[in-house]
């Protein structure tokens, strides 16, 4: 069972050769690499956020497997939603799902489940499948969508997911999030790095405190918290800002702007 794409010529473009030029420009093939537990990536179109995730990419060395955790716009299915599919499908080619580190995950876990309509849909976890397979093509993937909004069920999350990201052999995760929705830029930009400091800080519950109390329009903050649980968990010793920007860059406009950020943690 293949998963297609729901958003090419959307969100990315439709067609291979259109889709490889728009890598190799938003991906510096030059950049210093180096193995991360987590990469918090934008997901809005190319246009407005995949110079910011292709900082992020360019920065990274993809494990043999890349845990997707992406956020549930639609609202369908579980709330923690283990991608069921075989394989996904993009303009590039098709991306194996990692069936074996699935059934390992399912087997330990009292919280995620197997449900492939929850992902079917989301672009959050689609935009990230392309930049995957231009820096490694052979890595497979584990797509997960993210529901739960309860601070404890998140941090529970984290947990169960750390001992699949430790050690050498452990997979990378990617969070998808954009930052602030449709606020003035500067006032995004004070925001959003409100946010930021404390994932640099490898601080999961301030992030969701501060993202909750400061009512951040930060969509992806459930996908970041249990990424940091399962980092901090795993031996993570720091993070790093790549980028901030801001979709008023591409359009002019800077009364109504969506912020971005590509942001590692090792």
């Amino acid at each position: 069972m293949v998963r297609h794409p729901a958003v090419a010529g959307h969100f990315y473009p439709a067609g291979a050769a259109a889709l490889e030029r728009e890598l190799q420009r938003l991906v510096r093939p030059d950049a210093r690499r180096r193995r991360v537990l987590g990469l918090m990536a934008p997901h809005a179109g190319y246009v407005y956020s995949g110079g910011c995730a292709g900082q992020g990419f360019a920065r990274v060395e993809p494990t043999a497997t890349v845990i997707l955790l992406g956020v549930n716009h639609r609202g369908t299915g579980a709330e923690l939603a283990v991608d069921g599919h075989d394989a996904w499908q993009t303009p590039l080619g098709r991306v194996e799902v990692d069936a074996g580190l699935r059934g390992r995950l399912l087997a330990s876990s009292r919280r995620f489940v197997e449900d492939s309509e929850a992902g079917r849909l989301e672009h959050s976890l689609e935009v990230q499948v392309p930049f995957i397979q231009h820096v490694a093509p052979a890595t497979r993937i584990l797509p997960i969508t993210v529901a739960a909004f309860r601070l404890d069920d998140l941090l529970a999350a984290g947990e169960e997911l750390a001992p699949l990201v430790a050690g050498d052999a452990g997979a990378m995760m990617v969070a998808s999030s954009d930052m602030s929705h449709y606020i003035a830029a500067e006032r995004a930009r004070e925001l959003d790095l409100l946010a930021v400091e404390r994932m640099l800080q490898l601080d999961p519950e301030g992030l969701y405190r501060v993202v909750r109390d400061r009512r951040i329009s930060m969509c992806g903050v459930a996908p970041a918290v249990i990424m940091l649980q399962a980092a901090r968990r795993a031996g993570a010793s720091g993070a790093e800002l790549l980028c901030y920007t801001n979709s008023g860059e591409v359009s002019g406009d800077r009364e109504e702007v969506v912020g971005y950020a590509s942001l590692i943690v090792f």
